[in-house]
This record gives C-alpha cells, structure tokens and sequence, in this order.
C-alpha cells in the first residue's frame, strides 16, 4: 500500500527541502501521512479549476509546484479563495504535498530541465549553495546565435507561440542564465558571470531597464509556461516510481495570462 507518507518521503529526496528558499512553504501542507494514495494529480497551482478537476477525479493527493497554503493562515473560511480551496480539498481527503523552490534548484529540477531543454552545456548553478546545487542555472551555447535564435529554441521548447523579449534579435548570445517563475532578482548573478542573456518567466518593468542598461538581453515567456512543462515531467516521474499509483498532470490548469 502505497501512502502519502512514501509519496512525501521520494519527493523530499527529489528535491530536498533544504534546497528551498528561506521564506517558502514546501513539504507535506495538508493531509494524512497514513492515508493510501491511489490517485495523484500534478499542477502547477492549486486553484478552482484543478481542485476541482482533483476531487471530480478522486485525487488522495496533489503534488502542487506553487504551495497552498503560502503565507500563515489567522483563520480558515470560505470568505478567501485559498480557504475555499482549502475547505474543499480537505472535506474530500485530498492531501497536498508542493516541493516549490526546492524543485526549482533540484539536480533534476526544473533549472536544471530548462537548462537542458535549451541544449546549453557545461551547466552550473547561477546562484551557488552546496555542493555542486544551487538557484538557477547558467551555461553556454555550442556556438554563439542570434538573440532571434535563441527566442525560438525557447518558444519550440516550452510550447508557447510568444514571450516579451529585452534586446536587440540579431545581436549574439552564446552564455545563458536561466531562471524559472518570477526571477529578477538572479539578474546579478547573471550579470557576475557575465551572461550574454538570461532566461526567466516574468519580471519587474525596472528589472527589464537595469538589464538593457547592463547589455544584457532577457527573454519573458511567462510564469506559468516557464515551470508547467516540469509539472508535467514530475507526474511522469511519479508514474514510473510508483506503478501502482494512478498519476496525470491536471488538464484543467491554464496560464491565467493571456493576450488579446
């Protein structure tokens, strides 16, 4: 019998909690660890689509990337959207386990995924902790290209048909930075090691200018589509360590961003 406890327990040695950032919530955040798991869903975030789409289908658990709760909570009601949620999944047994920043910079994280999904090499933590781990990833091209180039191995990557971009498309990149999620702050550390451009999912307008005025070209796909292709890998992981468990990537989950 598979329980949420063996669930939590691979995913603390995917990717540690130590790895987390200082101010996040990750770990097992709802539920009981005895309880069996015979169904899993993976999401990016935890809102009304995909919590529903969890209890319709008989979830015992979500494996969330972004966590729920987030911030300490005085009081759980249905007057705001995460005690709604909260209520939900809880009146319906649904254990909630989100790995967050520690995915982010796990040997097999999303960085390091991305990193590779742009076919960089000699890859190195930007931001270096232990070892040889850290936050966010840079590397280098085989061969220098053209900002424009770049932009398209980014959009084939991930799926998407547009992201914001800072620079010049026909100027050269051959050093990378890479960062997933809302990471403006690794623009120094991007620029420490000297990065022709850096790759993140979404930034301050500020963020933007003190990278053209550094030289540095950045390219903005998105929050959601910079760390949803890794949801989908880490429910393919789940389904191959545990065959017994039912395992899919919530299909109700959309980018809440759109354009007009």
């Amino acid at each position: 019998m598979i329980t949420v406890k063996h669930l939590a327990d691979f995913l603390e040695q995917f990717a540690p909690a130590a790895l987390a950032e200082d101010w996040d919530n990750v770990g097992l955040l709802v539920g009981d660890p005895d309880r069996p798991v015979r169904r899993l869903m993976t999401c990016l975030t935890i809102t009304p689509s995909s919590a529903a789409e969890a209890i319709d289908r008989g979830a015992d658990l979500i494996v969330a990337h972004h966590p729920l709760p987030f911030h300490p909570l005085k009081r759980l009601t249905t007057e705001t959207t995460a005690g709604r949620l909260l209520l939900d999944l809880i009146a319906a047994r649904i254990a909630i386990y989100s790995p967050h920043t520690a995915f982010d910079s796990a040997r097999q994280g999303i960085n390091q995924r991305l990193a590779e999904g742009l076919e960089l090499q000699e890859i190195s933590p930007l931001v270096p902790g232990d070892e040889d781990l850290g936050a966010g990833r840079h590397g280098r091209l085989a061969e220098p290209v053209a900002l424009g180039e770049l932009v398209d191995r980014v959009k084939g990557f991930l799926r998407i048909d547009r992201l914001q971009c800072v620079g010049d498309l026909q100027r050269t990149v051959q050093t990378v930075a890479v960062a997933c999620g809302a990471a403006g702050e690794f623009l120094d550390a991007a620029r420490q090691t000297q990065c022709d451009c850096m790759v993140i999912g979404e930034t301050r307008f500020h963020t933007c200018l003190e990278a053209e005025a550094a030289g540095m070209a950045l390219l903005l796909p998105g929050h959601f589509a910079s760390e949803r292709f890794a949801v989908e890998c880490l429910a393919k992981i789940l389904a191959q360590q545990y065959t017994a468990v039912e395992v899919w990537p919530s299909g109700r989950e959309r980018d809440p961003v759109g354009f007009a």
